[in-house]
């Protein structure tokens, strides 16, 4: 369903969730809003050397990594650690917390809002998409990026806004930007992802078998 591009240190792990109802009637439990703490007890945990692997994964491409471009982990982490990171919807919160814990960046977009064909690239100079309803940019350029068929839509800093989950998602698509510098690694946050949707009743689909 994806193809990807030769990249030398992208370790993909990607999956599609399927929802029972519309992510709006399907609350998170309290025991996964409880892990959106930092200090909260969980399978994996960043350190350092997670997140200097995530940056050298995104400055292959020429990309820059930093400021307000960090990966979404690190922004996570900066979020709990400053209690601001809070409950947004079943899907998101699943990724978030994964992203928190496992230090790698994670996508999650309603597969229902693309238009295949699907594909995992470097974005090309001047790419760009609107990341949030307030209308902000991102500069894309040297940045891994799913595209569809209406250009770049997600990545390991910012997810476009046209492919955000709503209120009455039912199909999303996660993506683990993992890499091969941490054997491994996104396998494992890939399986603790998986299994804490299937716990709110989802169902979801590996594409990275």
């Amino acid at each position: 369903m994806i193809t990807l591009d030769p990249h030398p240190l992208l370790d993909l792990q990607a999956f599609i969730t399927l929802f029972p109802r519309p992510l709006g009637e399907m609350p998170s439990s309290s025991e996964l809003v409880g892990l959106l703490a930092w200090d909260a007890p969980a399978p994996l945990h960043s350190d350092d050397t997670v997140r200097e692997a995530v940056r050298t994964l995104l400055r292959h491409g020429g990309f820059k990594p930093a400021g307000r471009s960090k990966p979404a982990s690190e922004y996570l982490l900066k979020a709990a650690g400053d209690n601001t990171l809070s409950s947004i919807n079943l899907a998101v919160d699943a990724c978030n917390v994964v992203s928190l814990h496992s230090g790698l960046p994670i996508s999650v977009i309603d597969l229902d809002r693309t238009r295949a064909p699907l594909r995992v690239g470097i974005a090309p100079a001047g790419a760009s998409y609107v990341f949030n309803a307030a209308g902000q940019i991102i500069d894309l350029s040297g940045l891994l990026c799913l595209f569809d068929a209406e250009g770049p839509c997600a990545n390991a800093v910012k997810d476009a806004q046209r492919t955000k989950t709503t209120a009455e998602t039912r199909r999303t698509l996660s993506l683990i930007w993992g890499t091969k510098a941490l054997a491994g690694r996104a396998a494992q946050a890939q399986t603790w992802y998986r299994r804490l949707l299937e716990q709110h009743g989802a169902e979801t689909k590996s594409l990275s078998d």
